[in-house]
């Protein structure tokens, strides 16, 4: 029995998606029956499914049931919201934000000794948090016989009626001195799940777990004329920069989401908007973007208003790959080709000659300083056109990271840690 309410907030496609999972589990024989609700946006959807008991009276909108453990869904719940966020990703290790997870070791034996232990096959994932399945949490044998259970009631982690409550970064710690009990993802273990879960809420949100479930969304903005953005915002002096796929470029008042000024590039925005801050020899902010086209842009932050524009290099088929960096008085843009594969088709076609470079442009002025690319001809096609031979790969990056480093044209340049 499907039933809801208003005409807003909820996607039909999704809620069938879900009748179809939750029906699976009856059908499977996981329960005998269950009601779900969800409510957005001033709609409110209920699904009843199945019976009140095996072989009982079918399920009602309003029967009763007896609930506990509610912190899981809510933990569970504000986790999703960092998903929805793309500040968590459900496969990705959890290692950046705790540390003290990473490079686990594993129990060979659930009963044998805590130093007999194997490497970790993989990191524990946001995914095995929220299924109880990170390798840690309660093992239910009764009495207590094993060294691990030893180890983790001395951790303060004995299974009773009174939950541990340390400190986050304490709360870490022990659990990081305690080896897995089970590989990631090989067996479910009660609790210590959510435990484990605040606390990276509260890490990659940078505020208290108490503090998440009162966030809002502020405002929300549409982009006019485009089916997405791919550009990386920047946020500062009180607006938000951001990129379209149409080429606008909007800044926005951070607080409200009002429009300050719109500027039009020739083509979409797909790397990071680069703010940088008003200096003696500046005078005015400047954010610094390219387009899929190789031109680069400088525009005032305040108004608007265009500084410099330079293509970056006329060949036909170049393109920007990654996002500009700034670099001291320098932009490093990464350049990489468009479709220049398909014009290979041709035997007149020299391919490849561009591909894998880099272009150094002033920041003062967008004159072209320096380029690193070397598509010599080197050989014969099979057709008898010449061939280029192609010289590295095109730096497709959402930002160069010039401290890590890297290598164009086959060691023609070479970028150390903290600068070129």
């Amino acid at each position: 029995m499907l039933t809801s309410t208003c005409a807003g907030g909820l996607s039909r496609a999704r809620l069938g998606r879900l009748h179809d999972v939750m029906a699976g589990h009856v059908a499977g024989g996981d329960m005998p029956g269950l009601v779900t609700l969800m409510s957005r946006g001033g709609e409110v959807h209920v699904d009843v499914i199945g019976n009140m008991a095996i072989g009982g009276a079918p399920m009602q909108r309003d029967t009763i049931f007896r609930i506990s453990s509610m912190t899981k869904p809510v933990t569970a719940a504000a986790a999703m919201m960092l998903v929805e966020e793309c500040k968590l990703r459900l496969d990705d290790p959890v290692d950046p934000w705790l540390p003290e997870l990473a490079d686990r070791k594993v129990l060979c034996a659930i009963d044998g000794p805590l130093d007999d232990t194997v490497p970790a096959r993989r990191a524990i994932t946001l995914r095995d948090l929220l299924t109880f399945r990170l390798g840690l949490g309660m093992l239910a044998v009764f009495p207590d016989r094993y060294p691990i259970q030893k180890a983790v009631a001395e951790a303060g982690f004995a299974p009773g009626p009174v939950f541990p409550s340390f400190a986050p970064d304490e709360l870490m710690r022990r659990y990081g001195s305690l080896p897995l009990l089970y590989q990631p993802g090989e067996r479910w273990l009660y609790n210590s799940g959510t435990e484990i879960l605040g606390v990276l809420i509260a890490r990659v949100a940078g505020m208290s777990f108490a503090d998440i479930g009162k966030l809002r969304l502020a405002w929300a903005f549409a982009f006019p004329d485009s089916a997405g953005s791919r550009s990386q915002p920047a946020v500062a002096d009180g607006a938000a920069f951001v990129g379209s796929q149409s080429g606008a470029v909007y800044a926005l008042d951070a607080r409200t989401g009002c429009l300050y000024w719109k500027f039009d590039a020739a083509g979409e925005i797909r790397g990071a908007i680069i703010y940088r801050a008003a200096t003696r020899s500046s005078q005015q902010p400047v954010v610094y973007f390219g387009d899929v086209f190789a031109n680069v842009y400088a525009v005032d932050a305040r108004t608007g208003s265009q500084l410099w524009h330079v293509r970056v290099d006329t060949h036909p088929a170049a393109r920007i790959a990654g996002s500009p960096t700034v670099f001291g008085d320098r932009i490093y843009v990464p350049l990489g080709s468009w479709g220049e594969e398909l014009a290979a088709a041709s035997p007149d076609y020299i391919c490849c000659t561009f591909r894998g470079s880099l272009t150094a442009i002033r920041r003062d002025s967008g004159q072209r300083d320096q380029h690193w690319n070397d598509p010599d001809a080197r050989s014969d096609s099979v057709a008898g056109g010449r061939l280029g031979e192609p010289h590295g790969v095109a730096i497709a990056s959402r930002r160069i990271a010039l401290r890590f480093g890297f290598d164009v044209g086959h060691g023609e340049l070479s970028v150390r840690r903290g600068g070129p």
